[in-house]
């Protein structure tokens, strides 16, 4: 069995952090070269390079960042065990990295988020958006503990991770009370030449919309095209167009932006996914979002 020598892993944690060895020469009381020699026998051990130097500053690599996540979870969790037997427990929030993909409604990642914040234990959370091929290769150098996304990973994906779908819904249309009025009667047949506000088409929801748009010969007015999901909600609330959203969220789409539902599209889908990598979850945060997902928000 190989051990790894956590003195060593002590001197990496440190520089990684401080940024330079002279810095945490300061902090570890020891020399530059005991500390650079420390540094190159993890590296040997490990078989990997965990800094490139740029300028006068130590960088970490790619594996070195990985190296400092579970160095600096190790460190803490040390601390911890300490400050608990001496009976002065921290009450160390869990830290919570989790990925949001660009294109999933703002208000569905909330609700898919808030169950993390009603645990037990407090949780840090720390939330990042962007594209999902992205976040899906920060996921896999363990810089994300969860990514949050309107599709399941797909097989041009290098990375290894697993699917968990947290629920699915229809879709509704919404619209200010003018539009609604008009475009309420003989639904979903109205919405031929109806003025509609669509997600980009690089969405999951975009492609399913135009599918059934497709199956049922309706052809609506493109009145505009959006990446962001609130902002459409906004074009929505001027009354540029109608717009659509998902079943689950209804009753926030009318509070919040003073719509009217026009009616429900109960064969167009919308699915939700966790992408962790991790077969089974296991990080409370994500468990706590999962089961609330499948038990009460699209339960």
């Amino acid at each position: 069995m190989e051990w790894l020598n956590y003195h060593h892993l002590l001197y990496f944690w440190v520089v990684a952090r401080e940024g330079s060895i002279a810095r945490a020469c300061e902090e570890l009381y020891l020399t530059q070269p005991t500390i650079s020699a420390q540094l190159r026998a993890l590296e040997r051990s490990l078989g990997e390079q965990l800094f490139t130097r740029v300028g006068r500053n130590l960088v970490l690599t790619e594996v070195g960042r990985v190296v400092f996540r579970y160095a600096d979870e190790i460190f803490s969790l040390g601390r911890e065990l300490t400050d608990t037997l001496k009976g002065r427990s921290r009450g160390r929030p869990v830290r919570f990295l989790v990925g949001v993909v660009d294109v999933l409604p703002k208000l569905i990642a909330y609700r898919l988020l808030e169950p993390a914040l009603r645990l037990a234990d407090p949780i840090h959370i720390v939330c990042r958006e962007d594209k999902a091929d992205r976040l899906l290769a920060d996921l896999a150098v363990h810089e994300l503990d969860l990514v949050l996304t309107d599709a399941p990973i797909g097989p041009t994906i290098k990375v290894r991770a697993f699917n968990h779908l947290l629920g699915e819904c229809g879709v509704t249309i919404f619209g200010t009370a003018e539009l609604a009025a008009v475009y309420r009667q003989d639904f979903p047949r109205s919405l031929n030449g109806a003025p509609l506000l669509l997600p980009a088409d690089n969405t999951m929801s975009r492609r399913s919309l135009e599918q059934w748009f497709a199956a049922e010969d309706i052809h609506p007015l493109n009145a505009g095209e959006f990446e962001d999901s609130a902002l459409l909600n906004e074009f929505g609330q001027s009354g540029v167009g109608l717009f659509p959203a998902p079943s689950v969220i209804e009753t926030e789409i009318q509070q919040r932006y003073g719509v009217q539902l026009v009616g429900r599209l109960e064969n167009v889908r919308e699915r939700f996914y966790a992408i962790s990598v991790e077969r089974k979850l296991k990080h409370p945060a994500v468990v706590a979002i999962s089961e609330a997902a499948r038990q009460k928000l699209f339960g």
